[in-house]
Protein backbone atom coordinates (compact mmCIF):
# COMPACT_ATOMS: atom_id res chain seq x y z
CA UNK A 1 0.00 0.00 0.00
CA UNK A 2 1.28 3.26 -0.75
CA UNK A 3 1.95 6.12 1.92
CA UNK A 4 0.04 9.33 2.02
CA UNK A 5 1.52 12.22 0.52
CA UNK A 6 2.93 14.58 2.58
CA UNK A 7 1.64 17.36 4.25
CA UNK A 8 3.53 20.80 3.96
CA UNK A 9 5.88 21.85 5.66
CA UNK A 10 6.74 25.36 7.37
CA UNK A 11 9.91 26.97 6.05
CA UNK A 12 11.94 29.29 8.49
CA UNK A 13 15.19 31.20 9.64
CA UNK A 14 16.76 30.46 12.96
CA UNK A 15 19.03 32.86 14.33
CA UNK A 16 21.58 31.33 17.01
CA UNK A 17 24.18 33.63 18.64
CA UNK A 18 27.30 31.39 18.50
CA UNK A 19 27.27 27.36 17.64
CA UNK A 20 25.91 26.85 21.05
CA UNK A 21 24.08 30.13 21.99
CA UNK A 22 20.74 30.96 22.96
CA UNK A 23 18.41 31.75 20.10
CA UNK A 24 18.42 35.21 18.79
CA UNK A 25 15.55 35.62 16.01
CA UNK A 26 13.00 32.99 14.66
CA UNK A 27 10.81 33.87 11.27
CA UNK A 28 9.24 33.00 8.59
CA UNK A 29 11.35 33.05 5.11
CA UNK A 30 10.41 36.23 3.18
CA UNK A 31 7.24 35.98 1.94
CA UNK A 32 6.43 32.90 3.64
CA UNK A 33 3.79 31.57 5.88
CA UNK A 34 3.49 32.02 9.57
CA UNK A 35 5.19 28.81 11.37
CA UNK A 36 2.83 26.60 12.11
CA UNK A 37 2.35 23.23 14.47
CA UNK A 38 3.76 19.88 12.71
CA UNK A 39 6.67 19.46 10.42
CA UNK A 40 9.48 22.63 10.37
CA UNK A 41 11.92 23.24 7.72
CA UNK A 42 14.48 26.06 9.34
CA UNK A 43 17.99 27.52 8.11
CA UNK A 44 20.14 27.75 10.55
CA UNK A 45 22.02 31.15 10.65
CA UNK A 46 24.77 31.29 13.09
CA UNK A 47 25.10 35.28 14.32
CA UNK A 48 23.33 35.89 10.81
CA UNK A 49 25.32 33.51 8.65
CA UNK A 50 23.74 30.04 6.71
CA UNK A 51 25.64 27.27 8.79
CA UNK A 52 22.85 24.47 8.45
CA UNK A 53 19.23 23.30 7.90
CA UNK A 54 17.25 20.87 10.39
CA UNK A 55 13.85 19.65 10.09
CA UNK A 56 12.00 19.03 13.50
CA UNK A 57 8.48 18.79 14.57
CA UNK A 58 6.58 21.32 16.83
CA UNK A 59 3.66 20.31 18.50
CA UNK A 60 0.84 22.15 19.84
CA UNK A 61 1.75 23.91 22.72
CA UNK A 62 5.76 23.80 22.07
CA UNK A 63 8.09 26.57 21.98
CA UNK A 64 9.32 26.42 17.93
CA UNK A 65 12.77 27.93 19.03
CA UNK A 66 13.24 26.01 21.76
CA UNK A 67 12.50 22.89 19.72
CA UNK A 68 14.75 23.88 16.44
CA UNK A 69 17.29 25.42 19.14
CA UNK A 70 17.86 21.91 20.38
CA UNK A 71 17.85 20.36 16.62
CA UNK A 72 20.71 23.43 15.17
CA UNK A 73 23.28 23.42 18.10
CA UNK A 74 23.16 18.99 18.06
CA UNK A 75 23.70 19.76 13.92
CA UNK A 76 26.37 22.51 14.07
CA UNK A 77 28.33 20.24 16.49
CA UNK A 78 28.38 17.60 13.72
CA UNK A 79 31.41 17.05 11.42
CA UNK A 80 32.47 14.70 9.11
CA UNK A 81 34.75 14.55 6.33
CA UNK A 82 35.83 17.46 3.95
CA UNK A 83 35.79 16.84 0.60
CA UNK A 84 39.35 17.82 -1.39
CA UNK A 85 37.57 21.54 -2.61
CA UNK A 86 36.22 22.12 0.97
CA UNK A 87 40.39 21.62 2.07
CA UNK A 88 41.35 24.12 -0.77
CA UNK A 89 38.64 26.57 0.21
CA UNK A 90 40.09 26.32 3.81
CA UNK A 91 44.05 26.38 2.72
CA UNK A 92 42.70 29.61 0.64
CA UNK A 93 40.33 32.02 2.96
CA UNK A 94 39.05 35.10 1.91
CA UNK A 95 40.46 36.10 5.51
CA UNK A 96 42.55 34.75 7.37
CA UNK A 97 42.00 31.62 8.96
CA UNK A 98 42.39 32.45 12.73
CA UNK A 99 39.25 34.85 12.63
CA UNK A 100 37.40 32.52 10.34
CA UNK A 101 35.43 31.18 13.09
CA UNK A 102 34.22 34.50 14.52
CA UNK A 103 31.64 36.17 12.40
CA UNK A 104 31.78 39.72 13.88
CA UNK A 105 36.06 39.13 13.00
CA UNK A 106 35.63 38.63 9.91
CA UNK A 107 32.84 41.20 9.18
CA UNK A 108 35.71 43.35 9.63
CA UNK A 109 38.93 41.70 8.03
CA UNK A 110 36.63 41.72 4.82
CA UNK A 111 35.64 45.62 4.88
CA UNK A 112 38.86 46.34 2.94
CA UNK A 113 37.09 43.80 0.42
CA UNK A 114 34.76 46.53 -2.27
CA UNK A 115 32.71 43.78 -4.19
CA UNK A 116 33.28 44.66 -8.21
CA UNK A 117 30.57 46.64 -10.03
CA UNK A 118 28.05 44.33 -10.93
CA UNK A 119 25.44 43.11 -13.02
CA UNK A 120 22.52 40.60 -12.39
CA UNK A 121 20.81 39.49 -14.77
CA UNK A 122 17.11 37.78 -14.71
CA UNK A 123 15.99 36.48 -17.94
CA UNK A 124 12.22 35.80 -17.69
CA UNK A 125 9.79 34.79 -20.14
CA UNK A 126 5.25 35.89 -19.41
CA UNK A 127 5.49 35.41 -15.36
CA UNK A 128 5.79 38.99 -14.31
CA UNK A 129 4.25 38.54 -10.86
CA UNK A 130 7.10 35.66 -9.92
CA UNK A 131 9.35 38.54 -11.55
CA UNK A 132 8.05 41.62 -9.95
CA UNK A 133 8.60 39.73 -6.74
CA UNK A 134 12.37 38.65 -7.39
CA UNK A 135 13.14 42.38 -8.09
CA UNK A 136 11.90 43.63 -5.51
CA UNK A 137 14.52 41.59 -3.72
CA UNK A 138 17.34 42.46 -5.92
CA UNK A 139 16.08 46.21 -5.24
CA UNK A 140 16.96 46.33 -1.75
CA UNK A 141 20.87 44.63 -1.65
CA UNK A 142 23.52 45.94 0.16
CA UNK A 143 25.81 45.97 -2.42
CA UNK A 144 26.98 49.48 -3.18
CA UNK A 145 27.41 49.26 -7.20
CA UNK A 146 24.62 47.20 -9.37
CA UNK A 147 22.46 47.10 -11.85
CA UNK A 148 19.78 45.21 -12.73
CA UNK A 149 18.74 43.97 -16.55
CA UNK A 150 15.75 41.61 -17.43
CA UNK A 151 16.13 39.79 -20.44
CA UNK A 152 12.72 39.27 -21.89
CA UNK A 153 13.09 36.02 -24.22
CA UNK A 154 10.35 35.24 -26.92
CA UNK A 155 7.59 37.49 -25.13
CA UNK A 156 4.11 36.71 -26.32
CA UNK A 157 3.21 39.65 -24.40
CA UNK A 158 4.05 43.08 -23.18
CA UNK A 159 2.99 41.89 -19.74
CA UNK A 160 6.90 42.01 -18.57
CA UNK A 161 7.52 45.21 -20.83
CA UNK A 162 4.94 46.97 -19.06
CA UNK A 163 5.74 45.60 -15.45
CA UNK A 164 9.55 46.81 -15.93
CA UNK A 165 9.43 50.15 -17.73
CA UNK A 166 6.51 51.00 -15.85
CA UNK A 167 6.54 49.98 -12.04
CA UNK A 168 10.70 49.61 -12.27
CA UNK A 169 11.53 52.81 -14.68
CA UNK A 170 14.98 54.02 -13.87
CA UNK A 171 16.05 51.05 -11.30
CA UNK A 172 15.96 48.05 -13.80
CA UNK A 173 16.95 47.78 -17.75
CA UNK A 174 14.46 46.12 -20.17
CA UNK A 175 16.28 43.89 -23.21
CA UNK A 176 14.03 42.24 -25.33
CA UNK A 177 15.63 39.14 -27.06
CA UNK A 178 13.40 37.25 -29.38
CA UNK A 179 15.66 34.25 -29.93
CA UNK A 180 13.61 31.16 -27.22
CA UNK A 181 16.71 29.88 -24.80
CA UNK A 182 17.84 30.67 -21.65
CA UNK A 183 21.10 30.51 -22.63
CA UNK A 184 20.56 32.83 -25.63
CA UNK A 185 18.90 34.92 -23.06
CA UNK A 186 21.75 35.35 -20.83
CA UNK A 187 24.07 36.06 -23.56
CA UNK A 188 22.06 39.10 -24.32
CA UNK A 189 22.08 39.91 -21.30
CA UNK A 190 25.61 39.94 -20.31
CA UNK A 191 26.31 41.65 -23.83
CA UNK A 192 23.99 44.22 -22.64
CA UNK A 193 25.10 44.54 -18.96
CA UNK A 194 28.07 46.85 -18.11
CA UNK A 195 29.53 45.04 -14.50
CA UNK A 196 32.80 44.18 -14.24
CA UNK A 197 31.16 41.15 -12.51
CA UNK A 198 27.73 39.48 -14.36
CA UNK A 199 25.33 37.89 -11.71
CA UNK A 200 22.49 35.58 -12.97
CA UNK A 201 19.16 34.35 -11.17
CA UNK A 202 15.63 33.29 -11.85
CA UNK A 203 12.61 34.91 -11.90
CA UNK A 204 11.14 32.37 -9.54
CA UNK A 205 13.85 33.13 -6.70
CA UNK A 206 13.64 35.77 -3.37
CA UNK A 207 17.40 37.03 -2.96
CA UNK A 208 18.48 37.40 0.65
CA UNK A 209 19.58 41.00 0.94
CA UNK A 210 23.48 39.88 1.68
CA UNK A 211 23.25 37.94 -1.81
CA UNK A 212 24.74 40.07 -4.12
CA UNK A 213 27.53 41.27 -1.82
CA UNK A 214 28.60 37.59 -0.75
CA UNK A 215 27.90 36.30 -4.32
CA UNK A 216 30.84 39.23 -5.09
CA UNK A 217 33.36 39.60 -2.62
CA UNK A 218 35.20 36.60 -3.43
CA UNK A 219 36.05 38.37 -7.04
CA UNK A 220 37.85 41.37 -5.23
CA UNK A 221 39.83 38.89 -3.35
CA UNK A 222 41.15 36.26 -5.97
CA UNK A 223 42.19 37.86 -9.47
CA UNK A 224 42.13 34.56 -10.44
CA UNK A 225 38.57 33.75 -10.02
CA UNK A 226 36.46 33.13 -12.41
CA UNK A 227 32.69 31.89 -10.88
CA UNK A 228 31.05 31.75 -7.91
CA UNK A 229 27.99 29.73 -7.06
CA UNK A 230 25.81 30.10 -4.18
CA UNK A 231 23.18 28.38 -2.02
CA UNK A 232 19.86 27.62 -2.56
CA UNK A 233 16.71 26.47 -0.54
CA UNK A 234 13.36 25.98 -1.00
CA UNK A 235 10.65 28.76 -0.60
CA UNK A 236 8.20 27.07 0.18
CA UNK A 237 7.13 23.21 1.11
CA UNK A 238 3.78 23.29 0.44
CA UNK A 239 2.67 20.48 -1.79
CA UNK A 240 4.29 16.85 -2.34
CA UNK A 241 6.32 18.09 -5.13
CA UNK A 242 8.00 20.52 -3.58
CA UNK A 243 8.49 17.93 -0.62
CA UNK A 244 9.68 15.30 -2.93
CA UNK A 245 12.56 17.20 -4.93
CA UNK A 246 13.92 18.93 -1.65
CA UNK A 247 13.65 15.54 0.09
CA UNK A 248 16.30 14.65 -2.37
CA UNK A 249 18.83 17.47 -2.25
CA UNK A 250 16.90 20.33 -4.21
CA UNK A 251 19.57 22.66 -5.32
CA UNK A 252 21.28 22.81 -2.27
CA UNK A 253 25.18 22.28 -2.31
CA UNK A 254 26.08 22.60 1.56
CA UNK A 255 27.57 25.12 3.84
CA UNK A 256 31.30 24.55 3.58
CA UNK A 257 33.24 26.80 1.13
CA UNK A 258 34.48 25.11 -1.53
CA UNK A 259 37.08 25.96 -4.04
CA UNK A 260 37.70 24.29 -7.62
CA UNK A 261 41.24 25.27 -9.28
CA UNK A 262 41.99 23.16 -12.35
CA UNK A 263 45.67 23.85 -11.29
CA UNK A 264 44.59 21.40 -8.08
CA UNK A 265 42.38 19.00 -9.50
CA UNK A 266 39.92 17.36 -6.92
CA UNK A 267 41.32 13.69 -5.89
CA UNK A 268 38.00 12.99 -4.81
CA UNK A 269 36.16 13.80 -7.93
CA UNK A 270 37.33 11.86 -10.97
CA UNK A 271 35.17 13.31 -13.84
CA UNK A 272 36.37 16.86 -12.50
CA UNK A 273 35.77 19.15 -14.84
CA UNK A 274 33.12 17.52 -16.11
CA UNK A 275 31.18 17.32 -12.79
CA UNK A 276 29.55 20.35 -13.30
CA UNK A 277 26.35 19.76 -10.74
CA UNK A 278 28.90 19.43 -7.93
CA UNK A 279 29.37 23.34 -8.66
CA UNK A 280 26.00 24.94 -8.48
CA UNK A 281 23.01 25.93 -10.39
CA UNK A 282 22.09 28.82 -12.87
CA UNK A 283 19.61 30.16 -10.10
CA UNK A 284 22.20 31.79 -8.09
CA UNK A 285 25.73 32.26 -10.06
CA UNK A 286 27.94 35.03 -11.02
CA UNK A 287 30.88 35.23 -13.83
CA UNK A 288 33.98 37.80 -13.75
CA UNK A 289 32.56 39.42 -17.15
CA UNK A 290 36.05 38.71 -18.88
CA UNK A 291 36.49 35.21 -18.39
CA UNK A 292 33.20 34.59 -19.45
CA UNK A 293 33.58 36.33 -22.67
CA UNK A 294 37.29 34.64 -22.69
CA UNK A 295 35.75 30.86 -22.19
CA UNK A 296 32.52 32.09 -24.81
CA UNK A 297 30.11 32.85 -23.08
CA UNK A 298 26.61 30.43 -22.62
CA UNK A 299 26.55 28.11 -25.41
CA UNK A 300 23.08 29.27 -27.25
CA UNK A 301 22.24 25.46 -28.21
CA UNK A 302 21.83 24.40 -24.22
CA UNK A 303 18.82 25.48 -21.55
CA UNK A 304 15.46 26.21 -20.93
CA UNK A 305 13.79 27.31 -24.31
CA UNK A 306 15.60 24.85 -26.76
CA UNK A 307 15.33 21.65 -27.48
CA UNK A 308 18.40 20.73 -25.65
CA UNK A 309 16.02 21.25 -22.70
CA UNK A 310 18.86 22.44 -20.08
CA UNK A 311 22.47 22.25 -19.14
CA UNK A 312 23.66 26.06 -20.02
CA UNK A 313 24.67 26.68 -16.19
CA UNK A 314 26.86 23.60 -16.52
CA UNK A 315 28.24 23.98 -19.41
CA UNK A 316 29.71 28.09 -18.28
CA UNK A 317 30.85 26.30 -15.41
CA UNK A 318 33.20 23.78 -17.37
CA UNK A 319 34.34 26.26 -19.84
CA UNK A 320 35.23 28.83 -17.39
CA UNK A 321 37.37 26.16 -15.53
CA UNK A 322 38.52 24.91 -18.76
CA UNK A 323 40.02 28.25 -19.73
CA UNK A 324 41.56 28.18 -16.68
CA UNK A 325 39.47 30.24 -13.97
CA UNK A 326 38.98 28.98 -10.29
CA UNK A 327 34.81 28.48 -9.54
CA UNK A 328 34.25 29.21 -5.46
CA UNK A 329 31.67 28.37 -3.81
CA UNK A 330 29.63 30.35 -1.13
CA UNK A 331 26.64 29.46 0.97
CA UNK A 332 26.44 33.24 2.27
CA UNK A 333 25.02 34.17 -0.91
CA UNK A 334 21.74 32.80 -0.35
CA UNK A 335 18.03 32.92 -2.29
CA UNK A 336 15.32 31.21 -1.64
CA UNK A 337 13.81 28.94 -4.51
CA UNK A 338 10.12 29.08 -5.45
CA UNK A 339 10.25 25.15 -6.63
CA UNK A 340 7.63 24.04 -8.95
CA UNK A 341 4.37 22.93 -7.28
CA UNK A 342 2.91 20.10 -9.39
CA UNK A 343 3.91 16.10 -10.42
CA UNK A 344 3.99 17.04 -14.11
CA UNK A 345 6.26 19.97 -13.23
CA UNK A 346 8.35 17.19 -11.33
CA UNK A 347 8.09 15.02 -14.30
CA UNK A 348 9.48 17.59 -16.62
CA UNK A 349 11.79 18.90 -14.32
CA UNK A 350 13.54 15.06 -14.06
CA UNK A 351 13.20 14.38 -17.94
CA UNK A 352 15.20 18.17 -18.36
CA UNK A 353 17.88 17.73 -15.78
CA UNK A 354 18.84 14.25 -17.67
CA UNK A 355 18.33 16.09 -20.89
CA UNK A 356 20.43 18.62 -20.12
CA UNK A 357 23.02 16.80 -18.87
CA UNK A 358 24.32 14.87 -21.51
CA UNK A 359 22.98 18.02 -23.77
CA UNK A 360 26.07 19.62 -21.50
CA UNK A 361 28.94 17.27 -22.11
CA UNK A 362 27.98 17.23 -25.79
CA UNK A 363 28.41 21.07 -26.21
CA UNK A 364 31.79 20.85 -24.12
CA UNK A 365 32.88 18.57 -26.51
CA UNK A 366 31.91 19.68 -29.61
CA UNK A 367 33.10 23.52 -28.46
CA UNK A 368 35.88 22.16 -27.10
CA UNK A 369 36.89 19.00 -28.90
CA UNK A 370 40.58 19.29 -26.72
CA UNK A 371 39.03 18.04 -23.83
CA UNK A 372 37.40 14.85 -25.18
CA UNK A 373 41.07 12.77 -24.47
CA UNK A 374 40.41 13.83 -21.02
CA UNK A 375 37.14 12.75 -20.51
CA UNK A 376 37.43 9.31 -22.15
CA UNK A 377 40.74 9.47 -19.85
CA UNK A 378 38.50 10.01 -16.49
CA UNK A 379 35.65 8.15 -17.61
CA UNK A 380 35.86 4.55 -15.61
CA UNK A 381 36.90 5.65 -12.16
CA UNK A 382 34.42 8.57 -13.03
CA UNK A 383 31.61 5.78 -13.53
CA UNK A 384 32.66 3.75 -10.76
CA UNK A 385 32.69 6.60 -8.42
CA UNK A 386 29.17 7.02 -9.73
CA UNK A 387 28.20 3.61 -8.97
CA UNK A 388 29.58 3.84 -5.71
CA UNK A 389 27.70 7.55 -4.78
CA UNK A 390 24.78 6.15 -5.72
CA UNK A 391 24.67 3.22 -3.60
CA UNK A 392 24.87 4.56 -0.92
CA UNK A 393 23.03 7.63 -1.48
CA UNK A 394 20.50 6.72 1.13
CA UNK A 395 23.37 6.60 3.87
CA UNK A 396 24.51 10.74 2.66
CA UNK A 397 21.46 12.42 2.80
CA UNK A 398 21.89 14.96 5.19
CA UNK A 399 18.88 14.86 7.83
CA UNK A 400 18.35 18.61 7.43
CA UNK A 401 16.07 17.62 4.33
CA UNK A 402 12.88 16.66 4.44
CA UNK A 403 13.34 13.02 4.03
CA UNK A 404 16.24 10.29 3.06
CA UNK A 405 16.33 8.82 -0.35
CA UNK A 406 14.74 5.45 -0.98
CA UNK A 407 13.35 5.11 2.85
CA UNK A 408 9.04 5.27 3.32
CA UNK A 409 8.97 9.08 4.38
CA UNK A 410 9.53 10.00 0.76
CA UNK A 411 11.08 7.02 -1.93
CA UNK A 412 12.02 8.66 -5.04
CA UNK A 413 9.97 7.33 -7.58
CA UNK A 414 10.90 4.70 -10.48
CA UNK A 415 9.12 6.50 -13.02
CA UNK A 416 11.13 9.27 -12.25
CA UNK A 417 14.48 7.86 -12.24
CA UNK A 418 13.46 6.18 -15.73
CA UNK A 419 12.59 9.35 -17.26
CA UNK A 420 15.81 11.32 -16.22
CA UNK A 421 17.23 8.32 -17.75
CA UNK A 422 15.54 9.14 -20.88
CA UNK A 423 16.19 12.41 -21.12
CA UNK A 424 19.52 11.63 -20.57
CA UNK A 425 19.87 9.52 -24.09
CA UNK A 426 17.94 12.74 -26.02
CA UNK A 427 20.29 15.07 -24.90
CA UNK A 428 22.65 14.89 -27.76
CA UNK A 429 19.64 14.66 -29.92
CA UNK A 430 18.41 18.03 -28.31
CA UNK A 431 21.58 19.72 -28.37
CA UNK A 432 21.74 18.66 -32.14
CA UNK A 433 18.42 20.07 -32.99
CA UNK A 434 18.89 23.38 -31.27
CA UNK A 435 21.82 23.80 -32.90
CA UNK A 436 20.34 23.31 -36.02
CA UNK A 437 17.61 25.01 -35.37
CA UNK A 438 19.94 28.26 -34.36
CA UNK A 439 22.06 27.57 -37.76
CA UNK A 440 18.97 29.57 -40.20
CA UNK A 441 18.18 32.38 -38.01
CA UNK A 442 21.99 32.84 -37.94
CA UNK A 443 22.29 33.16 -41.17
CA UNK A 444 19.20 35.12 -41.67
CA UNK A 445 20.75 38.03 -39.93
CA UNK A 446 24.06 38.30 -42.03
Amino acid sequence: MSSPPPRPISVVELDLAGLDGPVLSLRPVPGGPALRAGAVYALVRVEGRPAATVLGTVADGEDPAEVLGSLARARLAETGPRTDAERLAAARPLARPDVLARPDVLARAREGLTPPRTSVVVATRERPEQLARALDSLLVQDHPDVEIVVVDNAPRTTDTHELVTRKYADRVRYVREDTPGLAVAHNAGAAAAEGEVLAFTDDDVIADPHWLTALTEPFAADPGLGCVTGLILPARLATPAQILLESHGGFAKGFAPRLYDPAEPPADEPLFPFTAGSFGSGANMAFRAAALRQAGGFDPATGTGTAARGGDDLYAFVAVLSAGFRLRYTAEALVWHHHRDTWQDLRNQAYGYGAGLTAYLTATLVRHPRLLPALLARLPRGLAHARAMTARRGETAEGGVPGEHGTHHHPWPRSLSRLERRGMLYGPIGYAKARAQAAPRKGAGR
